[in-house]
């Protein structure tokens, strides 16, 4: 009795599956390893796309953001970025996202997590820190790659902007940084529902699914022009705004409106699954 007493006496909700067990575990998932290497790999398959295609053709006179990706390293880190965004980097934020708790769940380890005991809002807590970071993790390590391939191919120089202008390297820098936050940040909606519908399911297939179907609808309604100004409160309508930010004036209006509608999304959805997910009958 005594030594139960111990036990008891020292337990520590807050110390119960720490986030660093929890990254250590994730990070030596075969599909984290797998995610990032495709990431890692692409800017090399953009390299081998320029270097076979040639110089892009301008007849008509325009000159687009694709056009300059060989002016320079920055430049070719634009455009990797300008590639991936819209749905390429929808997957890993789905898949660490909606993985996660659904993984568990359908490994029938989630109830004896639970039995530890491991308060499930910890659980959650841990797990959504975890995603969000690994999340972030493969969206710096695209630009990275891509910045540091653009370079050894192309040069270190300023960005040049199709519009006109050009940003030094060291601010083009800078403001590659504030776009990988703001894509970030409007990715928030997809790893709220991926998050949320790993609480409701047993199959991490049907997670990550759900959450790249219903980012591909949103990027599909906010296509349909007759909706007018109701596309303003579909995250997908926002997505490129980071564009402004690699002005040589930046217009930050953009961007502020799409990381609010992003969160408030993304606020609710993680909401609703820590709501659910205190209230679900774990039997898997």
């Amino acid at each position: 009795m005594s030594t139960l007493t111990e036990v008891a006496s020292g337990y520590r909700a807050g110390r119960t599956l720490p986030v660093r067990v929890e990254l250590v575990r994730q990070l030596k998932r075969r599909r984290t390893l797998v995610m990032g290497a495709i990431l890692a790999a692409l800017p090399f398959v953009l390299l081998i796309a320029f270097a076979i295609g040639g110089e892009p053709d301008r007849g008509d006179g325009r000159i687009t953001l694709m056009d300059t990706a060989t002016a320079s390293g920055a430049n070719f880190a634009a455009v990797s970025l300008f590639v991936s965004a819209g749905f390429l980097l929808v997957i890993p934020v789905a898949l660490f996202c909606g993985d996660t708790v659904a993984a568990e769940a359908g490994w029938s380890s989630l109830r004896y997590l639970l039995a530890a005991p491991v308060p499930r809002a910890r659980l959650l807590w841990s797990k959504l820190v975890v995603g969000l970071g690994m999340s972030l993790a493969a969206m710096i390590l695209l630009p990275v790659v891509a910045l540091a391939v653009g370079t050894a191919a192309y040069g270190w120089g300023p960005l040049e902007i199709p519009t006109g202008g050009s940003l030094e390297p060291g601010t083009a820098a800078q403001r590659l940084v504030v776009v990988v936050a703001y894509i970030f940040v409007s990715q928030l909606v997809t790893a709220g529902l991926a998050f949320w519908l790993s609480t409701k399911t047993d199959a991490p297939l049907g997670a990550v699914g759900g959450a790249v179907g219903l980012t591909i609808v949103g990027n599909v309604l906010d296509a349909v022009t007759a909706l007018g100004g109701w596309r303003d409160f579909l995250p997908a309508h926002w997505q490129f705004a980071w564009a402004d930010a690699v002005q040589p004036t930046p217009e930050w209006s953009g961007m502020i409106q799409g990381s609010a509608v992003s969160v408030t999304y993304a606020v609710v959805l993680f909401a609703l699954a820590f709501r659910g997910f205190a209230r679900k009958d774990v039997v898997s």
